[in-house]
């Protein structure tokens, strides 16, 4: 039996030969090429179950080499995208263009191999029809205002998901509790969407007076109720042509529920006080930090809308389930403050980072945003964020090795913090892993990959 071929492409020799071994250790035929415009041509003449694709490469680039293969109808081959950067750019528009799946480096060889058997049967499924579809989604810049930060497991799956859905129509909800960032998270799948040039309207479904929320998604005509002096378009009309993003959806009316679910299987709208049916092209976004199923049971939320709006489902991780994003978060939002009250450029101490790293974040990344600018503030023309700006009212700050964090590189750092607050939660607990992850305010399952991930031995 012939052997499936996997390429591999990237500009680093000793990677292509490395994964060349590995492939072939798999009982593949491992083909190698060191620039998407070299590979483009390989994958014209010949078909491959898998492709291996770096994104920084000479000539052309491995999102260029993706818009490509859409462009021409070669989508049939799962591409999974290596790279050194998990931003959500990147991610979001590898997905987007058709990417199966996207990895960063230092690369899991477990991960890798299981992400490698699921391409080749998709492959295999997909194989014995030979239609080559081309998509044709609008080629979408990225916009800074839609970057989403984040470069734990957790969120490089978020982006993921949103790379997948914004070439779609799909309706989605995003869930997960307040301070998460779902707006972001909203406003990433419109700029990464067909609809990118058209308008996103957001609604705030909490923040409406009951007896007004019709009014504000349908509009109304002039004498419709007292007060009514002019017609007004909804932000169901406003939004023609693009996506409406309904937040707190869960605190929707019920008599408005019903209306909206009308919308939402006719796409026509109907202004209070008005006869007539008014078509909407509008895409709906929802998102919610409560358990509607629960508010179902309880008669607080229609499952017939629950099931219209939940096509898609998006959860957005708490901040103390991926610890590994704060430092990252904290300098962004270092920057931002500093810019903000005009002060010199400032730099959190390694003392501050670990304490930040200690915490539990119940109102999350809007808490931590809150600190940062607090300490901002409190510093005044210092030039380094200490501990004592931060103003912690308790927390124990873990034990870290004796290393100077702000000359290692980015994911060193993190990765030598998440070791030292584990060591030090696993220490404290007795070795007691429930009660270790209880006190980090991680979940077990986190901290048992977290124990493998660095390979952190219990005796010691």
């Amino acid at each position: 039996m012939k052997k499936k071929k996997i390429l591999i492409v990237d500009d680093e020799k000793n990677l292509r030969e490395s994964l060349a071994e590995l492939v072939q250790g798999e009982g593949f035929e491992a083909v190698q090429s060191s620039d998407g415009a070299e590979a483009l041509l390989q994958i014209r003449a010949s078909e491959y179950a898998c492709v291996f694709l770096d994104i920084r490469m000479p000539r052309m680039d491995g999102l260029q080499l993706l818009a490509k293969l859409r462009d021409e109808g070669l989508t049939l081959t799962p591409v999974v995208v290596i790279s050194a950067f998990g931003d959500s750019e990147r991610t979001i528009e590898a997905m987007r263009l058709g990417a199966f799946d996207y990895v960063t480096k230092p690369l899991n060889i477990d991960e890798l191999l299981q992400i490698l058997q699921r391409a080749v049967r998709q492959f295999e499924s997909t194989s014995t029809n030979k239609i080559k579809v081309a998509g044709n989604p609008s080629e979408v810049a990225a916009n800074e205002n839609t970057q989403i930060l984040g470069t734990s497991g957790a969120m490089r799956d978020v982006f993921k998901q949103i790379g997948r859905v914004a070439v779609s129509q799909a309706t989605v909800l995003i869930t997960g509790e307040s301070g998460t960032g779902k707006e972001l998270v909203a406003k990433a799948i419109h700029e990464h969407s067909a609809r990118a040039n058209g308008p996103l309207i957001a609604v705030n479904s909490g923040a409406m007076p009951d007896n007004l929320v019709e009014a504000e998604l349908f509009g109304f005509e002039k004498g419709a109720f007292t007060g009514a002096t002019s017609q007004k378009k909804g932000r169901f009309e406003l939004a023609h042509g693009g996506t409406i993003f309904l937040d707190e959806i869960g605190e929707m009316p019920l008599p408005a529920q019903v209306k909206l679910l009308r919308v939402l299987q006719e796409r026509k709208i109907e202004r209070i006080g008005g006869t007539q049916l008014i078509p909407v092209d509008v895409r709906v976004i929802a998102a919610t930090n409560r358990d509607l199923r629960a508010d179902i049971a309880a008669k607080k939320f229609r499952d017939d809308l629950f099931y219209r709006l939940n096509v898609v489902s998006i959860y957005l991780p708490p901040l103390r389930e991926r610890l590994a994003d704060v430092p990252q978060l904290a300098e962004y939002f270092l920057e931002r403050a500093v810019t903000k009250h005009n002060l010199p450029v400032k730099t959190l101490s390694d003392t501050a980072i670990r304490a930040l790293m200690n915490l539990h974040f119940p109102g999350n990344v809007r808490e931590l945003e809150n600190m940062i600018e607090r300490a901002v503030v409190a510093s005044g023309l210092s030039r380094t964020i200490l501990l004592e700006h931060l103003e912690l009212k308790s927390g124990k700050v873990a034990e870290l090795p004796n290393k100077d964090f702000l000359s290692m590189r980015f994911k060193e750092a993190v990765a030598a913090l998440e070791k030292a607050l584990i060591r030090n939660a696993l220490s404290e607990a007795g070795g007691n892993r429930t009660k270790a992850a209880l006190a980090l305010g991680i979940n077990r399952r986190l901290l048992y990959d977290k124990i493998a991930e660095h390979q952190i031995d219990m005796e010691t």
